[in-house]
């Protein structure tokens, strides 16, 4: 049942979403009412006004235990902004950090990542670095936004890596990334709200899916050569793409390279991810069209779990597949290992660790589980029994410190709604193996256009000058996530892609 918490504002009041955002990092089930009732666990008092001088803000927050009557109170000041956006921006901040003390007081529980509830607190370290002393982007990340010290470190460890491996991050406007989405898998794994279909079922014709596929492939080349654009990297992504044969890989192969413009592309990534479809003929496709970088995802090497998560492969599986391909001359392998995955504590951790340090992968992706909203196991939660908070915080310093002793560094890492823990995911790396194409994507330093299903095309629109800063409009677009949708609409899909790259590329220019 949702803990209800009566929210009472005065003064401002466009600072709803925060308010709820920060109640969840504190109570996995959460409800925000507007309206008194007695029903309410918590009582929240929440008063926006004029700081103690001109141009800021100010926040006071008064918690109160409806049943003890224990009250709690916090204030905190801003600076307000010059413009009306970045005061609602400051309003918002200050509501979240007030809330957040208040909620730590109360349930004794410390948030590693303070008010930060986004996916990319990356992003929001590149943006201050434009303006700022590294120093200065601490003290921050620290005072403003209440990040604890070893999240600043990893924070300000990945962000100098990045533009160590990417010199020229913030200048790839004239280039784009490839996403390409092949939405089928041999099962649907229970905490996975990717497009994946069984590919054995019928969600659509896997042949009409490869066939709309090419001509999105061939018409999106011809836009992008005509937009005179080069392509920096590409990433097969899914599902598992290496789930179709090692003909149909070959043939999309083709078709990329016979409409993209491929000279400049700096890495290629196929996500190989579920051994149980990796053939010998299938790397072989791969290697001869120059895959620099694949995924074999074990994501545990404990049986048990792999079986309760639906994944049907084995550990040995898992195994046999890494030696094969690395026989076969695959030199930069990826593997993907999830934390808090059912039944799983320090004890399970240190198996996966062990065999994945036997492995030794060029980069390893921890991952932290998250209850997605749409998979089978937050729909069945009752019958999956996680880590607590205090066991997973301490299982991800276990997989930091084994990555550090064997010579990998954080590369990116992003965040996710209902993470447990309040943690974070994080790529790690040997040095120069890490993926270009993570740190694009991650950072939304660039266009990315996705093509297949359920690929979400990302649009750069041009930077425009805000008060000493800039302001960048980005507009997602998704293709259907269903094959069978996907089969009957692609064409309407290309056309509409294509005008919202019109758009962001030439609009400037007509005007």
């Amino acid at each position: 049942m949702a803990l209800k918490i009566y929210i009472e504002r005065t003064g401002e009041t466009g600072h709803g979403n925060e308010m709820f955002n920060i109640c969840r990092l504190f109570f996995d089930e959460t409800e925000l009412i507007y309206e008194a009732g007695e029903d309410a666990a918590l009582r929240v008092r929440v008063d926006i006004g004029e700081g103690s001088g001109p141009g800021r803000v100010m926040a006071e927050i008064e918690l109160t235990e409806t049943a003890s009557g224990m009250t709690f109170r916090s204030r905190h000041e801003r600076e307000a902004g010059a413009t009306a956006e970045e005061r609602k921006r400051s309003v918002k901040r200050a509501a979240g950090y007030g809330l957040l003390q208040v909620l730590s007081q109360y349930t004794g529980l410390e948030q590693p990542w303070g008010i930060l509830t986004g996916v990319r607190p990356t992003k929001l370290l590149h943006n201050l670095m434009m303006s700022r002393s590294m120093e200065q982007c601490r003290r921050i990340l620290r005072e403003e936004y209440l990040v604890s010290e070893p999240k600043v470190e990893l924070l300000t460890d990945i962000a100098e890596r990045q533009l160590k491996v990417i010199p020229d991050l913030f200048r790839l406007d004239r280039e784009i990334s490839l996403y390409i989405g092949i939405p089928f898998c041999p099962t649907k794994c229970a905490y996975c709200t990717f497009p994946a279909y069984d590919i054995r079922g019928n969600n659509g014709s896997v042949e009409a899916f490869l066939a709309g596929l090419h001509e999105e492939i061939r018409e999106m080349g011809r836009w992008v050569k005509e937009a005179g654009l080069g392509v920096t990297t590409v990433y097969w992504g899914g599902g598992t793409p290496t789930s179709i044969t090692a003909a149909q890989m070959d043939a999309l192969f083709h078709t990329l390279h016979d409409s993209f413009p491929m000279d400049k592309v700096r890495e290629l990534t196929v996500e190989a991810g579920r051994p149980d479809t990796i053939t010998e003929d299938k790397i072989e496709v791969m290697k001869r069209w120059k895959t620099d970088r694949i995924s074999i995802n074990p994501q545990s090497f404990t049986q048990a779990t792999l079986d309760a998560i639906g994944r049907h492969h084995t550990v040995t599986e898992t195994v046999e597949k890494f030696k094969l391909a690395r026989e076969m001359g695959m030199n930069n392998i990826n593997m993907d290992l999830i934390i808090g995955l059912p039944n799983e504590g320090m004890e399970q951790l240190a198996r996966t660790l062990e065999q994945t340090g036997e492995l030794m992968p060029e980069s390893l992706t921890v991952h932290t589980l998250s209850f997605k909203r749409a998979s089978r196991m937050t729909k069945n939660k009752e019958q999956y029994e996680v880590a607590e908070r205090d066991e997973i915080a301490e299982m991800i310093r276990a997989a930091a410190e084994w990555t550090k002793q064997r010579g990998y560094k954080p590369y990116y890492m992003y965040r996710q709604k209902n993470i447990l823990g309040n943690q974070e995911n994080v790529g790690y790396a040997l040095e120069g193996r890490e993926s270009l194409y993570n740190i694009l994507m991650m950072e939304e330093r660039q266009t990315v256009i996705g093509l297949g299903c359920g690929a979400v095309s990302k649009v750069l629109f041009p930077k425009t000058e805000q008060e000493g800063s800039y302001e960048q409009k980005i507009e997602r677009f998704p293709n259907p996530k269903e094959p069978a949708v996907y089969n009957q609409s692609y064409k309407e899909y290309i056309a509409k892609k294509i005008k919202l790259l019109n758009e962001a590329y030439f609009a400037a220019e007509r005007r």
